[in-house]
């Protein structure tokens, strides 16, 4: 029964690779391609298996929040699926069942804070679950706790890692990752290119307060979802690192909520880009607010699912209890990391060069077909002296004329 734990929790205790160090900084002249070849095939931690013996109706459980990240690019949503298994609670029940934390999902008490979609990330994705535990409800050292994110991390695919536990009081047994969350934010990333973020940003202020979302959210009636009141805390367009005039230089929307509908961070999103591109007013978004004069939703194209990240969920728990980490496999977690940023920036880096080169060529060719006109070949009008001796011939005419 403990034989899966003991044996993830000895490959557990082994050093980390050396690219992070007690600082956390960058060693990429040490390990920079051994991180690179590490970030490889994303899937090999979970391969299929066959499931471990069930648990011991006598092993002890502990109500825990999960804290976990993932980066959804290459997944099909967050949700378990009948026809695929490349959903990340596929992977996640995968690990959790191969290392015996639960017996299954039905009884496990499950509850995820957001239902991310088809290719959507997460930094802050939290569930709420029982796990197996080796202390009684009364043993207040947790650092003699199952190391769960450890365990986890060693049988998750690379782009999805346990971060952080949090206990849950025993008083609290029916407490939810999702009826619990308070507070929801979310960020999207766009390039600025033409855009005009001055705009975006003014449009940003009609989305705060308590509105019915219809106009901005993929109404998902078919489920039973009728009321699209929901209320923005805040919602505002940021520089990921200082403003600039780049189109290249990179932005994100970041806005929070108490909960969300159906697409209505994307729907929001692409009504902001039409309205950086000059096509809409930043008035419009206090128009689609507006149910009474416009009962339908006009028809426009929603934004892409890649930029949007579920960013951080707030629960009042936190102001009892902390989160959990384990330093030694946050910095494990961190190493990975840096190595998946070090390898996507390398080829963002590479693109970027052969744009600038490209863009080059292509004012060389620009201003060689501009035609250039010497002042002498340009057609020109009449002199002074041209047009006086004109008039004077028109004169001497006319006079004739009359004596004639």
């Amino acid at each position: 029964m403990y034989q899966t734990i003991n044996a993830v929790k000895d490959s557990a205790r082994r050093p980390p690779t050396t690219l992070v160090h007690d600082d956390t900084k960058f060693k990429i002249d040490v390990a920079l391609f051994a991180a690179i070849k590490e970030n490889g095939d994303r899937h090999q931690p979970s391969k299929s298996f066959k499931p471990k013996p069930t648990l011991s109706k006598s092993c002890r459980y502990r109500r825990v929040l999960l804290h976990f990240l993932y980066f959804g690019w290459d997944y099909q949503g967050l949700a378990v699926q009948e026809d695929t298994s490349e959903t990340i609670e596929h992977h996640l029940f995968l690990a959790l069942r191969k290392s015996c934390l639960i017996e299954k999902r039905e009884t496990s008490q499950y509850h995820r804070c957001g239902r991310t979609d088809k290719g959507v990330s997460s930094f802050g994705q939290v569930i709420s679950i029982s796990l197996r535990s080796t202390q009684n409800p009364e043993d207040s050292d947790l650092s003699k706790e199952i190391p769960y994110c450890k365990i986890l991390n060693r049988l998750l695919p690379k782009d999805i890692r346990a971060v952080a536990w949090m206990p849950i009081p025993d008083d609290k047994p029916e407490y939810s990752a999702r009826f619990d969350c308070k507070k929801r934010q979310y960020k999207y990333y766009f390039p600025r290119g033409s855009l005009d973020v001055a705009a975006m940003r003014a449009a940003c202020s009609h989305l705060i307060g308590s509105h019915d979302f219809r106009h901005l959210c993929k109404m998902d009636v078919g489920n039973g979802v009728t009321q699209f009141v929901r209320e923005i805390i805040s919602a505002e367009v940021l520089p990921v690192d200082g403003d600039g005039e780049s189109p290249y230089k990179m932005y994100y929307l970041l806005i929070e909520g108490n909960a969300f509908l159906w697409h209505q961070i994307r729907c929001i999103m692409g009504v902001l880009i039409l309205i950086g591109q000059g096509k809409e007013s930043p008035d419009i978004v206090k128009e689609l607010l507006d149910i009474e004069k416009y009962p339908r939703k006009p028809q426009y194209s929603m934004a892409l699912d890649v930029p949007l990240n579920l960013f951080h969920c707030s629960y009042g728990l936190e102001d009892t209890q902390r989160w959990i980490y384990d330093k030694e496999e946050l910095r494990t977690v961190i190493t990975q990391l840096q190595g998946a940023w070090t390898l996507y920036n390398i080829k963002s880096t590479m693109i970027q060069d052969s744009l600038r080169q490209l863009e080059k060529e292509y004012e060389n060719l620009s201003r060689s077909e501009m035609k250039v006109v010497n002042a002498d070949e340009l057609e020109t009008d009449t002199s002074l002296e041209e047009r006086i001796e004109f008039y004077k011939r028109k004169r001497k005419t006319v006079t004739e004329d009359i004596n004639v």
